[in-house]
């Protein structure tokens, strides 16, 4: 451990006047909000959960109100051209409530103008959500001579967690469209407007009738208006980062590594250098341990409720390609899960390819790869003890010792153990189940997936065994194991210092189980 004097880390900090009163570290992000409220007006940006999307907003909320002491020493502070004037502000945060019924979303919109009328005035004539917001932003302005500045926080939480009900999504749909169509008619009395959230609902959903707004999410000048740069893990955060290297028996460089390979890594942009997630960073560097800290704050459990409703074949969401459209916007009724996966940070742009204007998707990172396969697997498999994590640790011991046929044994019965009824597409049942499992193992061993003589179905390496396999379904296992020998699978790994096993398994779709299985 350091001996330096310990500071304060905003873990949880959502508040930016708290954030400066009390002390705590800030990685200044004001640059980036002077560039938005001297070019633009109407914003839309779109990050996963736990990036500093309400910070952004509160940070932008204390700029308006003229808290001008609280920008000291921050780089807005030396922009001679900032208007530090007070501005009405009506900041909606839809954070705090679960949107299960109609009901409970109006009376959270409801509650907001309220509020807002407590203190620019009501008018009985406005009856509905959006002439209310139309009023209250007119007065506003009237009242205090000065355009309002309207802040929506997670403006998608009530779409999100509804996406498996077509009904409630059209009753959202319509509820919001109404209440934010108000941003766009009452343009003449508004200073500034931001939303935030995970996702971009589009096409005939909330965004169709709010054009005018500019979405930020994949524009280069903004990639790191939320999260944080390499560059402040050692410039802001150095103390901390040396107190983490020494805690964990590391050198600097060594845990600098070991913060890049589990946090970092989300692009927002294709030429963008990689952001970190600030919740996992903050979170490593208070309790100097690396953990899952930003998965186990929630589980995607709509994102499951996609992937199965669709059948999604999970080995070609790791490296799945995609357009700008389709990753910038969410249709309601849309059959795809990847954009929601990519903008709920999950997946993150790896590549691009200019000729076709086309993505390559994959996990940004280690904490996300491993926390979404350990979440997704005991969604896709059933085990009678519901013992998973010893399910998945019994099997690493099979192939740590070279034991095969426990091996085959445990395949077999977790087979057996998966209901009939929740299989649609078999094959695809077993290529998900293969592929998370082997996913996970592939955490304490090592997967590929790849070489110069074909795709090979798995290959798993540990200290003493290299394991080659290939899977046919309604095949044969001698047809697998010839596959292996026919390519010369196994060359690659010939001059390493693993014995190779060689193993070839047939599924057969009438049993639903394996048929047999080969090892040469």
């Amino acid at each position: 451990m350091g001996n330096t004097t310990l500071r304060k880390l905003p873990v949880g900090i959502q508040d930016f006047e708290k954030l400066r009163n009390d002390g705590y570290l800030y990685v200044d992000k004001t640059e980036q909000i002077y560039r938005l409220v001297t070019t633009g007006c109407h914003y839309f940006l779109s990050r996963p959960r736990r990036f500093g999307k309400s910070l952004l907003i509160s940070t932008i909320k204390a700029f308006f109100l003229g808290k001008k002491e609280l920008f000291d020493g921050l780089s807005i502070a030396s922009k001679a051209d900032v208007d530090w004037a007070v501005h009405p502000v009506l900041h909606l945060d839809l954070n705090t409530e679960q949107f299960d019924t109609e009901s409970k979303l109006i009376d959270k919109l409801s509650l907001f103008l309220s509020q807002a009328e407590a203190v620019y005035g009501t008018d009985t004539n406005e009856k509905t959500l959006g002439t209310r917001f139309e009023g209250v932003i007119r007065r506003a302005c009237e009242k205090t001579g000065q355009r309002v500045v309207i802040l929506v926080d997670e403006y998608d939480k009530p779409m999100l967690q509804v996406i498996g009900s077509p009904e409630l999504q059209n009753a959202y749909r319509a509820t919001l469209k109404g209440f934010y169509g108000a941003l766009k008619s009452m343009d003449a009395h508004i200073k500034f407007a931001m939303l935030t959230g995970v996702t971009k609902f589009g096409k005939i959903s909330v965004f169709s009738d709010l054009n005018h707004l500019t979405d930020i999410s994949m524009d280069a000048r903004y990639y790191d208006i939320c999260g944080m740069r390499e560059q402040d893990l050692s410039e802001c955060f150095e103390q901390e980062m040396n107190d983490l290297a020494a805690a964990n028996g590391m050198t600097f460089d060594e845990c600098l590594l070991a913060m890049r390979q589990r946090y970092d890594g989300y692009h927002f942009e294709e030429s963008a250098p990689g952001m970190y997630n600030p919740y996992s960073v903050l979170l490593t560097l208070a309790k100097q341990k690396f953990g899952s800290y930003w998965f186990e704050t929630g589980t995607p459990t709509y994102l499951v409720e996609l992937l199965q409703m669709h059948d999604y074949n999970l080995e070609e969401m790791s490296h799945v390609e995609a357009d700008e459209d389709t990753l910038n916007s969410i249709d309601g009724g849309s059959t795809n899960p990847i954009p929601v996966i990519y903008q709920s940070g999950y997946l993150t742009i790896k590549d691009f390819d200019k000729e076709f204007g086309t993505y390559t998707l994959g996990f940004p990172n280690k904490e996300v790869e491993e926390g979404f396969t350990k979440f997704l697997m005991p969604c896709y498999i059933y085990p009678k003890d519901r013992q998973f994590p010893f399910l998945v640790n019994n099997f690493v011991r099979d192939v740590e010792q070279g034991n095969t046929d426990q091996f085959i044994k445990r395949l077999r019965s977790l087979f057996a153990d998966t209901p009939y009824e929740i299989i649609k597409d078999l094959e695809n049942h077993y290529q998900n189940v293969l592929w998370l499992l082997y996913k996970l193992m592939g955490f304490y061993t090592r997967a590929e997936y790849h070489t110069s003589q074909g795709r090979i179905d798995l290959v798993v390496k540990t200290p003493k065994y290299c394991y080659v396999m290939e899977f046919k379904l309604d095949g044969t296992a001698e047809e697998a194991l010839a596959q292996i020998q026919d390519k010369d699978y196994a060359l690659p790994f010939a001059l390493e210092d693993q014995q190779i096993v060689r193993i070839g398994i047939n599924f057969d779709s009438r049993t639903r189980n394996i048929d047999r299985c080969l090892v040469g």
